[in-house]
């Protein structure tokens, strides 16, 4: 590495973590923040929904234009791709922010701990959740829905929890498991997915949405409070690490930019191989965020045109798949290399977008649902890969870009998939979801080619 003359950046590359096998881990931290986050994305959509339709005039036909063979009523047409903009104009805002905020928070954890990192974001997404209650009780404009967005993103929003809790597995787990490991913390994300999407479309339907979002409001402070008082710290905290600073932006850079310590490898080796995982990294997730805000939208119109209860379900059988996906990689791991535990993946992925792209009926988008049930094991090999190249002193630095990476595949994602879907309606419905399994073909060519010149 080069050598600043800077006593601070030099401990942020030089200082190891204190590596130990800790009793309690970081799970139930990962586990609340994303069944709060989960429960309240799609009630999100629904709610602009429901308002743009009111201010519009629009009456909610959607259920009769089911049974109808009449032309879609174009008033329904502009509620369809006004929400996808307000969701397009909300996540923008958020995301932006958090493109600054997260690779900040993530690098300074190296010096200052994990458990900040993980406390900070959990408050911010309850002063989110808290403004959104306010809109909905003085049901105000939906475009103070930013202003939640805003205030989340300031504080590193969901992706800096997630950063947090991939470091810190990093941090105390060997790099034998440490796939496995990661896969643990993204069922997680499934396991959470699944209760909270069950819940949410019942609740919905059956209280409206205020009481949801108070749940929601309740769980990120949880959350924050597990955090704080029981999760033990895996790194030794410099009282005199600064938040504030440009030192933590440089980390990132000199990590891409001079490549990794050469655990795998040469220098140069290490450092191509980290810009293209991170670029099969990007274009995963970047579908994977982008086509998972449209399903509800493409659920609640026609021919679909589902309601809550089936919405909730649809949600959960997609979350279904990090369960699946864990199983899965565990079995596939035991004959089969990393590499192509994820070729196999994308495969499940593209498949299921294939037959998402072509749904007109209930029948056929859960058969979607079933086949992209490895559709998540991509992921955790892709971060282990990332992990296993850099020394365990540079592991905050490498999840503060992958953070970054995260943050940037849902900007992209946002803008992408809600510009996209609004356009491509008058002539394919599902033509978004088919475009992204094209995507897909670029990460499995890399990660095949990998495989073959490892």
């Amino acid at each position: 590495l080069t050598a600043p003359h800077d006593p601070e950046l030099t401990k942020m590359v030089a200082r190891p973590p204190v590596r130990s096998r800790l009793p309690v881990s970081v799970e139930p931290v990962l586990f609340l923040s994303t069944f709060a986050l989960v429960l309240q994305a799609p009630l999100v959509t629904q709610y602009l929904w429901d308002r743009i339709s009111d201010e519009l005039g629009y009456n909610g036909s959607r259920r009769s234009e089911c049974n109808s063979s009449e032309p879609a009523d174009p008033l329904q047409k502009q509620v369809e791709t006004l929400t996808a903009h307000w969701n397009l104009y909300i996540n923008l805002g958020g995301f932006s922010v958090g493109l600054l905020v997260v690779p900040l928070l993530g690098s300074w954890s190296d010096l200052a701990g994990r458990r900040t990192v993980l406390i900070l974001p959990n408050l911010g997404l309850a002063l989110q959740a808290a403004v959104y209650l306010v809109v909905m009780y003085l049901k105000l404009p939906v475009a103070y829905f930013l202003v939640g967005r805003l205030l989340s993103g300031l504080s590193g929003d969901f992706n800096a929890i997630l950063a947090g809790c991939f470091a810190y597995v990093a941090d105390i787990s060997d790099r034998k498991s440490r796939t496995f490991r990661v896969a643990v913390l993204e069922a997680c994300l499934g396991l959470a997915g699944i209760l909270a999407s069950i819940i949410g479309g019942q609740w919905r339907r059956a209280q409206g949405y205020i009481n949801p979002f108070w749940l929601v409001l309740a769980t990120n402070l949880a959350s924050a409070l597990y955090a704080s008082l029981v999760v033990r710290e895996s790194v030794l905290p410099d009282p005199s690490a600064k938040l504030l600073t440009t030192r933590h932006h440089k980390a990132v850079w000199r990590l891409y930019s001079t490549g990794g310590s050469g655990i795998d490898g040469d220098r140069s080796f290490c450092r191509c191989k980290l810009w293209l995982y991170s670029l099969c990294f990007f274009v995963v997730v970047t579908v994977h965020s982008g086509s998972r805000e449209l399903y509800v939208l493409y659920e609640l119109s026609p021919p679909l045109c589902w309601g809550s209860a089936l919405i909730g379900y649809g949600s959960a059988a997609q979350n279904l798949a990090y369960l699946t996906s864990l199983l899965g990689l565990r079995i596939m791991q035991l004959c089969l290399e990393d590499s192509w535990v994820a070729l196999v993946s994308l495969a499940s992925n593209i498949i299921g977008l294939l037959v998402f792209s072509v749904a007109d009926s209930t029948q056929l988008m859960f058969t979607g649902y079933g086949l992209c049930f490895l559709f998540m094991a991509v992921t955790p090999v892709l971060r282990s890969k990332l992990s296993k190249l850099v020394d365990p002193s540079e592991q905050g630095s490498l999840f503060a870009s992958v953070a970054c990476v995260e943050t940037l595949c849902y900007l992209v994602g946002s803008g992408i998939f809600n510009s996209l879907y609004p356009a491509t309606l008058y002539f394919m419905r599902g033509f978004t979801f088919l475009f992204a399994a094209i995507l897909l073909l670029i990460p499995a060519g890399i990660i095949g080619y990998s495989s073959f010149f490892n």
